[in-house]
């Protein structure tokens, strides 16, 4: 777990490797001149970061996730996901001193998109909840594309089988409100839909997640992105054991 200016230009150039070199997403010129994913959230966040120290110098980090906690976002203009969500129903229901943290800009190189990588994440984020006395995760986790209806058996599952209760149900911002009830219910195969899902939100669902209402498309990461919300207490009591015993998941945008 780092802030240091050093280690989070590494994780930035791991950002840039897998966002922008192996996926979708399009760099602003400054960039792609630096090779570095940045924005002004970078120096208010944590920074969780897996090593592998037989690498070579400036080649070690392999793993990655920012870290943003609600007392610090709050003095620091608000979080992330703000720009794509309306986040007050879920601010309301925890309350002022309700322990919130936002997951963000997750990655894992390519040669480590292994269980041993993602032990090693999920246990620098069980012990980070543990710690600050965090009660709800969320943040945005994505599909590949810019359209909607590729996903829309995926989308229209999760409508139907996996939003939040009303009085809390985090709702994309009108301006960039794309429907996920893309499909009648009785074209709904759920076995199919599960399939069809990127491996993080499987996984958060296992956990016990909801998810929010509407999609929204991130041009940037050419992603079609759904909103995360994981109150730890909901974690599925069969999963309470693996999570605790740095065992999980994998990476998104």
């Amino acid at each position: 777990m780092t802030r240091s200016p050093e280690d989070i230009a590494a994780a930035q150039r791991l950002r840039y490797r897998v966002f922008y070199e192996e996926m979708a997403a399009e760099p602003s010129p400054e960039m792609a001149r630096l090779g570095l994913d940045f924005d002004q959230f970078d120096t208010q966040c944590d920074h969780l970061m897996v090593f592998d120290r037989n690498r070579p110098a400036g080649e070690q980090v392999v793993g990655t996730y920012r870290l943003l906690r609600r007392g610090v976002a709050e003095q620091h203009g608000g979080f992330y996901s703000a720009s794509e969500y309306d986040l007050q129903p879920m601010l309301d229901f925890v309350g002022p001193m309700g322990g919130l943290l936002e997951l963000g800009r997750s990655c894992v190189h390519r040669d480590y998109r292994t269980n041993a990588t993602i032990q090693l994440l999920w246990r620098g984020i069980s012990t980070y909840i543990s710690d600050h006395g965090i009660s709800f995760m969320f943040g945005c986790a994505s599909f590949p594309g810019i359209d909607p209806q590729q996903h829309a058996l995926a989308l229209s599952y999760l409508h139907a089988h996996h939003l939040p209760p009303q009085e809390w149900r985090v709702r994309a911002v009108s301006s960039r409100y794309e429907p996920m009830n893309l499909l009648p219910p009785d074209q709904i195969n759920p076995r199919t839909a599960l399939h069809a899902l990127p491996p993080l939100i499987k996984a958060y669902l296992r956990l016990g997640a909801y998810i929010g209402d509407g999609a929204v498309v991130d041009r940037q990461f050419g992603t079609t992105d759904v909103f995360i919300l994981l109150p730890v207490e909901r974690i599925a009591p069969k999963y309470q054991n693996r999570f605790n015993a740095e065992e999980g998941l994998v990476h998104h945008a």
